[in-house]
């Protein structure tokens, strides 16, 4: 008998919980519309919010900064059809439902940096690499 008093007082808290709270409205607006060179088939963000990866039409991925600016075009070929993100965003995952495939890409972003007027040793034109180690615990 407790067991299903008990039962019924849970049941009958919800329903008070729930008829009183009813359904909130959505305001909603749009922020930025993105300009395509084709129709977008499938997209991806990155986890850091930085970057949005949208796969078109015609086998292209391309690359739009979160302020909605065009950084890169990547070639994937016009088999894929869903594209996805690793954890961290360092893959890019393409994938075909014709050629039953999926494909990880390295992402590795090259950036230039202006040095003009700054002290340096060694060959003018020496290519510079920098490594970010952002994943220190």
């Amino acid at each position: 008998m407790k067991l299903g008093l008990a039962k019924l007082f849970i049941i009958s808290v919800l329903i008070v919980i729930t008829g009183s709270i009813g359904f909130a409205e959505v305001e909603w607006d749009i922020v930025q519309t993105l300009k395509l060179d084709a129709p977008p088939l499938d997209m991806a963000v990155s986890p850091d919010g930085r970057r949005i990866y949208v796969l078109v039409d015609g086998g292209n991925v391309l690359i739009f900064s979160n302020r909605g600016i065009l950084e890169e075009k990547i070639e994937v070929g016009r088999q894929i059809d869903q594209i996805d993100l690793g954890p961290k965003g360092e893959y890019l995952f393409v994938s075909s439902r014709q050629n039953k495939t999926l494909e990880i890409v390295a992402l590795n972003f090259v950036y230039e940096l202006n040095i003009t007027g700054s002290p340096f040793k060694g060959a003018r034109e020496a290519p510079v690499v920098i490594t970010v180690f952002s994943d220190f615990q």
